[in-house]
């Protein structure tokens, strides 16, 4: 077998990727295996690849490429989400860098330019995900937005319009004047802003007297309906059933009275603002107060906003606050922070708005959802998310599900008047008009008399149904595949999505198929710097993943980025994981090397090889045993770092130690054949997380057949093992450990052979340790006489009798200065144990702690006055 010096990354990825896409591997049919199902969170279709892509996708990979090695039949379903907001504003940005303005063309062409940039920039996160080592389905590859996936979500929303969920409502709403549509509450995002707080004078009508008011959005004076104040505040007794005006406007308004006035907060009288504040609109809905709607769409002032109309919001709120002080009707202003709600896709500050919007009745499917979480028929892990889901479905409103945009499944409601209630709602406009017949008892209507609603759905009302209608389960709820893959297994997603998605995917499964849409939720932590900041462009702070790949190898960051990836807690990024990643390839790289430039004999393999592997034949399988339990409970970094232990300290820093002949003699046909087998059994165990190296090697050791790839190789189930043959070559590990420590701090070449004295009858593994220690003779149940280098493994003391070439009086300083040490250590441990109140009241396991240190301490103290006499 020839092998390069050096492991190449860049030739080796896409020669196995393209392997495995040629031989579809990847690919699943229903078959007679048990399935094993993910659905990928799909990426919006705008999106490239970033470092939380990074993380999630390299989970689910190594989840769905050890099921497959497990003896599931793996399917994980890939594709894109159409990101209505998102790709919305990409399109229209490119629109008028070209001149063209949205409103100047129709729906059909505004689509059709949609369309060509999906297709030309659409499958560019997917295309990078396959440089990661991404085992999808790729035949399977779904996107929201295909016919096959819209006709599912129109199907959905005239079922529930039928059974009386989906309805139509005139409500305040989150408005992002840059998309320009409203979003949901759970797209807002709340950040703190400094601002002004302006005290405003409002005039007593038919006094000198004036009401101070308290604002920090001057601007929507001009929506002003009413000055409130609460009933039992004794300042304001004497203004109960009069009027104010409003400064600059000049309109009279009503004094109210509601309790929900806070008497401490700022002066105790609020401006009420229906159109414009969602607290205001319920007090205005309370006490019939006009609605006057003072913004336009893109938080512009309109004609009610008087000499400042078509003046953007925030610029016209300094030039108010001018007017207000140049009129005597500002009190003061002072600097305030306060939490200003926005827009989680273009970061606009939401401008609360009433409009007509359709909304879905959650508080009935919800309920099933919240039980199927807490009786763990869909387990979180974390378990800590449970409460974060509990508390929000106990507290959940409709759904507002229309946006005003035109990317998107419109919404299938057909008016055929001007009524409040003339519409109808079907999956056609076909079916649409029979039913417009019917409700009229006009049978002269005609399909052109017909007007669909201008509305898209919330991108999330698709992405609700996606484990479901990636298999057609709406439109064919009896076909093969959505009998055979759902419910599906795992879902890695983020828990910033926690509502957006994985509540309502619940409903939804529950909903359409009485049955939950996966059996556990694994929530990833958000990938951090090391300053704890998230990572973003803006900030600057992001490395780009693919330039990541391209200098450490895929293998290398799959295996940095899990390596400090605990579930549910955030990864603070650091580069030099990923340098780790490379050098633990290497390492194996160089071990296989080593492996396969030995020389095969014909010869029985001798004490030290049999210790050796009956040692490493009962770690692997306790190891297994281990690496399995940690991934019941998806501790996936977990299960990384034993198998990197497995490889790195016990298989290449003891086992090929061991094993390795001297110079100028070959290996045992025996032994090498055991230790190809090792490393194969090696290679089953890491292929998860590091695909193409492993793929790479398993073909190099041997010509494999189709069948025989190793994406396909059963992994070894977890034997039994003996717990004495582990613990026993842990001693002798110890042992060498102790006598290499001697070699090195007394400056000892290790090439001089040491003997070794010791209170013990024998050890289990005396081959390897003389072997690995380069030790000539041990003298069991022996103490020596000669100056000696003593140290303790458990209860066995082993001495080595100094080399003639120390200095025998530095050593013996040198053993009284740590003598010293050890006996001032040993006071202030005696000290703490004779303290009647610290043994009381400490923990009990606390107070073992000490009473151990006391006792090595003893132990320790005894060995080198032992040793001083000698000297």
């Amino acid at each position: 077998m020839q092998i390069s010096e050096k492991y190449n990354p860049q030739e080796t990825e896409q020669k196995w990727y393209n392997y495995w896409l040629e031989n579809k591997y990847f690919h699943s049919e229903p078959n007679d295996k048990p399935p094993y199902t993910v659905v990928i969170p799909p990426p919006n279709v705008t999106g490239i690849l970033h470092m939380g892509h990074m993380l999630n996708n390299t989970i689910q990979d190594v989840l769905v490429r050890r099921a497959r090695m497990q003896g599931f039949n793996a399917c994980w379903v890939p594709g894109t989400d159409h990101a209505s907001i998102a790709t919305e504003a990409k399109v229209v940005a490119k629109l008028k860098s070209e001149g063209v303005n949205k409103s100047e063309i129709t729906r059909e062409e505004f689509l059709k330019h949609a369309w060509e940039w999906t297709d030309k920039y659409g499958g560019t996160i997917l295309e990078q995900l396959k440089k990661l080592g991404c085992s999808c389905d790729w035949d399977r590859t779904r996107f929201t937005m295909e016919p096959k996936l819209s006709q599912q979500v129109i199907k959905s929303f005239v079922d529930l319009y039928n059974k009386g969920l989906i309805y139509r409502g005139y409500r305040m709403v989150n408005w992002d004047p840059e998309a320009k549509t409203n979003i949901s509450d759970e797209e807002v995002i709340f950040k703190e802003q400094n601002g002004k707080l302006y005290f405003l004078k409002y005039a007593i009508e038919g006094s000198e007297e004036f009401l101070s008011v308290a604002t920090t959005r001057p601007e929507t004076i001009f929506g002003d309906t009413a000055v409130c104040i609460n009933p039992n505040d004794e300042r304001y007794a004497h203004l109960k059933g009069k009027k104010v005006i409003v400064p600059i406007v000049n309109r009279v308004i009503p004094i109210i009275e509601d309790e929900y006035v806070d008497i401490e907060f700022g002066t105790g009288a609020l401006k009420i603002t229906p159109a414009h504040d969602v607290n205001d609109y319920e007090l205005g809905q309370k006490h019939n107060l006009q609605m006057i709607d003072a913004l336009d769409d893109d938080g512009n002032l309109n004609d009610y906003g008087l000499h400042y109309a078509g003046k953007n919001r925030f610029e016209v709120r300094k030039q108010i606050a001018k007017e207000l002080e140049e009129k005597d009707l500002l009190l003061k202003a002072e600097d305030y922070v306060n939490k200003v709600g926005t827009s989680e896709r273009t970061g606009a500050v939401i401008e609360p708005k009433v409009s007509v919007q359709w909304f879905l009745k959650m508080s009935e499917i919800a309920k099933p959802a919240l039980d199927v979480v807490m009786d763990d028929e869909v387990k979180f892990y974390p378990e800590k998310f449970k409460n974060t889901y509990k508390h929000w479905m106990e507290n959940i409103r409709d759904w507002n599900i229309s946006r005003q945009l035109w990317w998107g499944q419109q919404i299938p409601a057909y008016y055929y008047g001007d009524g409040e209630n003339d519409f109808v709602v079907a999956e056609t406009i076909e079916e649409a008009l029979a039913l417009a017949k019917e409700k009229t008892q006009n049978a002269e209507l005609e399909i052109q008399n017909l007007k669909q609603d201008e509305d898209a759905l919330d991108t999330w009302f698709s992405s609700w149904l996606w484990p479901m209608s990636v298999f057609d389960g709406l439109l064919d709820p009896e076909n093969k595949d959505i009998n055979y893959y759902y419910p599906t297994s795992d879902l890695v997603t983020g828990p910033d999505i926690i509502f957006f998605w994985v509540a309502r995917m619940i409903m939804a499964g529950l909903e359409y198929r009485k049955e939950v849409p996966f059996k556990n939720v694994y929530f990833t932590g958000i990938v951090r710097d090391k300053q704890r900041r998230k990572m973003s462009k803006s900030l600057g702070n992001s490395p780009d993943p693919l330039e990541l790949m391209d200098k450490y190898g895929a293998d290398g960051v799959r295996v940095g980025i899990l390596l400090s990836s605990a579930a549910g807690n955030d990864l603070l990024f650091d580069e030099d994981l990923m340098l780790q990643g490379r050098n633990f390839m290497t390492k194996i790289w160089n071990a296989f090397r080593l492996i396969n430039m030995w020389n095969h004999e014909n010869k029985p393999a001798n004490s030290t090889e049999t210790q050796t592997i009956e040692w490493f034949e009962n770690k692997l399988n306790k190891t297994i045993a281990e690496i399995n339990d940690q991934f019941e409970k998806f501790r996936i970094s977990d299960a990384l770092h034993l198998i990197y232990k497995l490889i790195w300290d016990d298989f290449c820093g003891w086992y090929l130690e061991a094993i390795k002949p001297n110079y100028g003699e070959g290996i045992s046909k025996e032994v090498y054949s055991q230790t190809i087998h090792f490393f194969e059994e090696l290679m089953k165990l890491l292929h998860p997380f590091m695909p193409f190296l492993t793929e790479e090697l398993w073909q190099t050791i041997s010509e494999r057949s189709i069948e025989d790839a190793l994406i396909v190789a059963q992994q070894k189930k977890a034997g039994s093992f003996n717990e004495n043959i582990i613990k026993n070559f842990e001693t002798a590990s110890e042992i060498i450990s102790g006598v290499r420590n001697y070699r090195q701090t007394k400056g000892i070449s290790p090439r001089e052979t040491a003997e070794i004295y010791t209170n013990a009858s024998e050890f289990a593994n005396e081959a390897v340790i003389k072997k690995l220690a380069n030790v000539s003779e041990i003298h069991f149940g022996t103490k020596t006489d000669k100056p000696s280098f003593t140290f303790l493994v458990g209860a066995t003391e082993i001495s080595i009798p100094l080399s003639e070439n120390l200095d025998l009086g530095e050593e013996k300083a040198k053993t009284e200065e740590e003598l010293k040490y050890l006996k001032g250590f040993l006071i202030s441990v005696d000290k703490k144990l004779s303290n009647e109140k610290f043994v009381a009241n400490a923990k009990p396991e606390v107070v073992e702690v000490e009473r151990k240190k006391q006792k090595d301490a003893l132990d320790k103290i005894a060995i080198l006055e032992e040793k001083l006499k000698s000297l």
